[in-house]
């Protein structure tokens, strides 16, 4: 790894699995996934965004192991999706395992972003 690298590969080759999988279950969301943009009351015009933007984060999380401000990009985006997301589930008061699970992956975007932006720019 070079000076400027601030997660491992293995790292954000992880976190882009991840993300490419969350992606291919939003094409047409899962019960469990549909249930959830329900209950925070994300209107059912609007789910077709997810699949896109969760690809794009797992291309630029990938993209990342070769390029570090992609992937310093990426992070930052990722950490304000999942600011929006908690958001969202502490409106409508939903404190259960999906707002547990998007402040856990907040806890993981946001610190990895912090810990990027605080690496030496390239």
């Amino acid at each position: 790894m070079s000076n400027d690298a601030f997660a491992s590969p293995r790292v954000l080759a992880l976190l882009a699995a991840f993300q490419a999988v969350d992606a291919a279950i939003c094409v047409q969301p899962v019960p469990y996934v549909a249930k959830c943009l329900d209950d925070v009351r994300y209107p059912q015009r609007n789910r077709w965004i997810f699949a896109p933007i969760k690809a794009a984060s797992a291309v630029g999380l990938l993209g990342g192991i070769r390029v570090p401000w992609l992937a310093k990009l990426t992070l930052v985006m990722l950490t304000i999706y999942f600011s929006l997301a908690v958001g969202a589930h502490l409106r409508v008061r939903d404190i259960g395992l999906n707002a547990v699970s998007a402040s856990t992956l907040l806890a993981t975007y946001g610190v990895l972003a912090a810990k990027g932006l605080a690496a030496k720019s390239s």
